[in-house]
């Protein structure tokens, strides 16, 4: 949703000073146990809090659209300024200000399932953002402002990047959008440089950029990011150059520009180094698309109630699975963990419906694989063929986007062999009408192994040696209640002491 900001501006010298501290050094505080990023969870000073979480900006949000229920999202280096933040805009404010306790998944999506439980009508986020895009409530993302040496940034640029024709695109993490003018400033004699624009609902990140004529150029979103190419050329001419840290968003960037050189300088180390482990983690992509194939029972797991279209994408992972004969479950679990999914022995394989950064799962703590839409796309859709890019972002297959591919409208059949067992497979429908799992009884009792692969949860359970506790209907003797044990746990009345 979209909000067009007033004219109106909040002077920052007459914003009310922050309150004090609510703990002091004799409380009992339990810290969690980290080593480089320590730094990031110790409280911020009263002074600077209001310039580095933009106070006087959340006031004016607030302010100028009339909210009265307002929720705070805070990720979890941030928690410990949230108190403050909360009590200041309390205090400034006519409406109500609350924090959500704890997101339903990852909490770089803004959780509008847990604001409106709570009726909010807007959402703050603070801190990093995937920058999803959402539906129901307004939302003001504050980033935050890492601190990030712009010298020594620009320096290593020019070092990797001598030839100042070169054509590079330029990602940053959320947090150091701050210093992005600088650092622009400082590579003014290349030419071809591309700065990504966040997709943020804010006239001020969203404006045209300067590039002449928009006809010349084509824009393309990718990761968050908008950016303009011109026509003359490809994005696979140019560099890809990251600013920021270790995490989610580089390698959601490693599989979205596979063609491209990827430069990352690390923020905190102030380092520079070009990735070169693409192929290997995209061979381990292939692995789990020939494994789709293998499947017979796919679960589908909802790993976002926030992010716009996920209910789309879920209908079309049903649709591509059962027009390749396969069964599909639909799971609701919350935020994943290897505990929640080994409880669901029946299924082959997981299909996780998330965000472009939390879709990439590396599966293997996991009982069964966890795969992106893409790859059952790959897999499954036989109008779809491999071309070299890879798609983390679901949004971008639904129908209406730049990479959708329709499903073809009459029936195929496609046999061959796969790759992990060397057996042969069928995908689509077949010349042999499958039984009902009715008919599915139990094995004989000679065979201890079955090598019969389950279609179904039906069928699966039909070939389980043990299916559970057994009812016994009309063959247990009635009896009447009897007295049990009473006392405390310690020592009931019938031991002896």
């Amino acid at each position: 949703m979209l909000l067009n900001m007033a004219d109106t501006t909040v002077d920052s010298e007459k914003v009310p000073p922050l309150p004090v501290a609510f703990s002091s050094i004799n409380d009992v505080r339990f810290q969690k146990d980290v080593s480089e990023e320590s730094s990031l969870h110790s409280p911020t000073s009263s002074t600077t809090l209001i310039e580095k979480y933009e106070l006087a900006r959340c006031l004016q949000w607030i302010t100028n659209n009339g909210f009265q229920r307002v929720s705070l999202q805070f990720p979890d280096e941030c928690l410990v300024d949230s108190a403050a933040i909360t009590a200041w805009l309390d205090g400034n404010v006519s409406g109500k200000v609350f924090v959500l306790g704890d997101t339903s998944y990852g909490s770089c999506c803004v959780d509008e399932v847990s604001a409106q439980h709570y009726t909010a009508d807007s959402i703050i986020h603070f801190g990093y953002t995937c920058l999803s895009p959402t539906k129901r409530l307004p939302v003001l993302y504050i980033f935050g402002r890492y601190s990030i040496d712009v010298e020594d940034c620009c320096a290593k640029f020019q070092e990797i990047i001598p030839d100042p024709m070169s054509k590079v695109i330029i990602y940053y993490d959320v947090r150091y959008t701050h210093a992005i003018d600088d650092f622009k400033a400082g590579i003014t004699v290349y030419e071809n440089v591309l700065i990504t624009k966040l997709n943020v609902p804010t006239d001020e990140l969203a404006e045209e950029n300067d590039q002449g004529n928009q006809e010349e150029f084509s824009n393309h979103s990718i990761c968050g990011r908008t950016f303009t190419v011109p026509d003359n050329a490809t994005i696979c001419d140019y560099s890809v150059f990251f600013i920021g840290e270790e995490g989610l968003l580089l390698t959601n960037l490693m599989f979205s520009f596979p063609k491209c050189p990827l430069f990352f300088y690390n923020t905190v180390s102030k380092e520079i180094c070009q990735e070169t482990l693409i192929n290997k983690k995209l061979m381990r992509r292939y692995y789990m698309i020939e494994r789709i194939k293998d499947a017979n029972i796919i679960g589908i797991v909802v790993g976002t109630l926030g992010v716009s279209d996920y209910l789309q994408c879920v209908h079309r992972m049903e649709s591509i699975i059962k027009k390749a004969e396969k069964k599909s479950y639909t799971f609701v679990v919350g935020k994943l963990n290897v505990a929640k999914l080994s409880n669901f022995l029946e299924i082959d394989i997981f299909v996780l419906v998330a965000c472009a950064e939390n879709s990439l799962i590396d599966s293997k703590e996991f009982f069964k694989p966890i795969v992106t839409p893409f790859e059952v796309e790959i897999a499954l859709n036989s109008s779809r063929e491999w071309t070299g890019d890879y798609y983390t972002d679901f949004r971008q297959l639904l129908p209406g986007a730049v990479a959708h591919v329709p499903l073809s409208d009459g029936p195929f059949d496609n046999t061959d062999v796969s790759l992990i067992t060397g057996k042969l497979r069928t995908l689509g429908q077949s010349d042999n009408q499958p039984e009902p799992s009715d008919t599915i009884i139990a094995r004989p009792e000679a065979l201890s192994v079955t090598t019969v692969k389950a279609k179904d949860a039906g069928e699966f359970l039909a070939q389980r040696s043990w299916q559970g506790l057994q009812p016994q209907l009309g063959e247990t003797p009635v009896t009447k209640a009897v007295e049990g044990s009473s006392g405390i746990a310690w020592k009931y009345s019938h031991e002896c002491s």
